[in-house]
């Protein structure tokens, strides 16, 4: 059996826009990967072409021998870019070998460690943002700053994550899960100073309580005698830029996103490395189906799992799918088809195409193109 095709699917999935590709067989059998990368959408398609090229005619079950082609046969290594790109191959061809063998992905890793796989979704600012939880889940997560705003005024968040948190925690009542993503916006003190203000809501994690490209900053964070789980890893790719976190224990639960950090075959590895160091593995999954499939099939085989995150508001994610996943009482439940469990259909892809344009004015580019002003006008993280 030899690859003959890779193709890329750029598709508006309703609020965020997804980037699909399919791998084709001569003997018929395909798989399909994800690598989604908000804003990028285009670069990401584009890596995927150039990865492409140096597959084509290879065996397709060698999964690991091609994952190794496409890290070590371009010279230039690792990057965002070409990690989302090759986690969308290497997704594809786990999903093709699990066909081809009649086996579901997580057999194929060792076979699941639990029966089904605990799933958070978001809940939203203040103003409202409670539709989930009327759909059984009962873990949650929201922002670190109020993103009603049209500006970031760093003197305000503190009492406005406070009022946010007690509105949450009085609505929900104290058993569901309470998660807090600051998206890194936070100079160490201000982090500080938000996660003490609601410590008292017993919030399971802080995520990205700075910015993810200064380890010392975390340790600042780590040291700081703030009694609050810790998250992040989403912003960090392949296991090497995972290594000094892990080894130093600066975060108590770790994040990568199997879409970005080179797919199935390197986010378990990233996984192994975080249970020696005994911390959590909760992958960073605001993504589409395909993604969703693989990080769930994964996370059924990971001993150090904690929770899986899922994005509800996307309005396509079932209808591309023939056979969409199944949550109930917030849990995945393992599917028992080969492969990943789910195929996608490729006339709905067809039907909703992404445009340069779309991409510059959808809903997940946000404003100016994702960006946030601080008071002065300045550009702040998005």
């Amino acid at each position: 059996m030899k690859i003959t095709d890779i193709k890329t699917f750029v598709v508006k999935g309703g609020h965020r826009n997804w980037v699909f590709c399919k791998v084709e067989t001569d003997d018929g059998v395909h798989g399909w990967g994800e690598g989604t990368l908000e804003r990028h959408e285009f670069a990401v398609e584009s890596g995927i072409k150039v990865l492409a090229e140096r597959l084509i005619g290879n065996d397709p079950t060698q999964i690991e021998r091609n994952w190794q082609i496409m890290y070590r046969h371009g010279f230039w290594r690792g990057g965002v870019v070409m990690g989302s790109a090759m986690a969308a191959i290497d997704i594809a061809l786990w999903d093709l070998t699990g066909k081809l063998y009649n086996l579901p992905i997580y057999k194929m890793l060792g076979g699941e460690v639990r029966d089904r796989v605990r799933a958070y979704t978001h809940a939203g600012d203040l103003r409202g943002g409670w539709d989930q939880v009327e759909k059984g889940f009962s873990a949650y997560k929201t922002g670190g700053w109020d993103n009603t705003k049209i500006a970031f005024h760093e003197k305000d968040v503190v009492d406005d994550l406070y009022e946010k948190i007690k509105a949450m925690r009085d609505y929900l009542g104290p058993k569901p899960l309470i998660m807090i993503d600051n998206h890194g916006r936070s100079r160490p003190s201000v982090a500080i100073r938000q996660m003490e203000a609601v410590q008292e809501f017993d919030i399971t994690f802080f995520e990205e309580p700075v910015p993810p490209d200064n380890l010392d900053a975390m340790e600042q964070i780590r040291n700081s005698g703030v009694r609050m789980d810790i998250a992040t890893g989403e912003r960090l790719f392949f296991r090497y830029g995972f290594r000094d976190i892990l080894h130093r224990r600066l975060t108590d639960v770790i994040q990568p996103d199997i879409a970005h950090t080179g797919g199935i075959s390197e986010i378990k590895r990233i996984a192994s490395m975080a249970e020696i160091e005994y911390i959590k593995f909760a992958p960073h999954n605001p993504n589409g189906p395909i993604a969703s499939a693989a990080s769930m099939h994964v996370c059924a085989t990971v001993p150090n799992f904690l929770i899986l995150e899922t994005a509800r508001d996307m309005p396509w994610n079932d209808k591309v799918q023939t056979t969409p996943l199944v949550i109930k009482d917030g849990y995945f439940e393992l599917p028992t088809a080969p492969g990943l469990g789910t195929d996608l259909d490729e006339d709905v892809l067809r039907s909703r195409p992404l445009t340069p344009r779309d991409s510059e004015q959808s809903g997940n580019a946000g404003e100016n193109h994702g960006s946030w002003n601080a008071e002065d006008g300045s550009p702040a993280d998005v």
